[in-house]
């Protein structure tokens, strides 16, 4: 055993050598690749703060002008919703008196209506009445002149086809 024991040693001292050219290999990677991410960085913070602070500058202009914008868009729905509710009232109240004024001229019409048909019987009545009652008398004049015609002239009686139909009155 003891003629391994150098050999063991070598191959541990060879393999800590190995593992130590490949940590600092490793190490010295790590290294450029660390300094290549600082020059990226540092490249990408000067092309991007430029631009961040024209951002920054245009957000501190905007802000106000957004804020002025909100603010006017607030007081012209508020005025717009006054507006509408005003509107509203305005038309209810002229639909309200639109409908008094119909029911009022309805009830005009209606009495107008009723006064013309009232009129029309009085008519009827105080002119219709005597106008019958003399056309009665007119009747009854003329159908006594004719009888009394009839005596003298003694007329031939008449034929049956001749005759009024009063006998069919019942």
């Amino acid at each position: 055993m003891e003629s391994w024991l150098p050999f063991f040693v070598i191959v541990a001292s060879v393999s800590i050598i190995l593992q130590t050219v490949i940590l600092a290999a490793m190490f010295f990677q790590f290294r450029r690749q660390g300094r290549r991410v600082e020059q990226i960085a540092e490249e990408f913070r000067t092309r991007v703060m430029p631009i961040l602070g024209r951002v920054q500058i245009l957000v501190e202009d905007a802000q106000p002008k957004i804020s002025s914008m909100l603010s006017d868009a607030t007081e012209i729905t508020r005025v717009a919703r006054t507006q509408v509710q005003r509107v509203d009232r305005v038309m209810i109240e002229a639909v309200d008196r639109l409908r008094l004024q119909l029911v009022h001229a309805d009830q005009i019409l209606t009495g107008t209506l009723e006064t013309i048909e009232d009129t029309g019987a009085k008519l009827r009545k105080t002119l219709w009445g005597p106008i019958q009652s003399v056309s009665a008398l007119v009747r009854g004049v003329q159908v006594g002149l004719e009888f009394f015609r009839g005596v003298r002239m003694r007329r031939p009686p008449e034929s049956p086809a001749e005759q009024p139909d009063e006998s069919l009155f019942i």
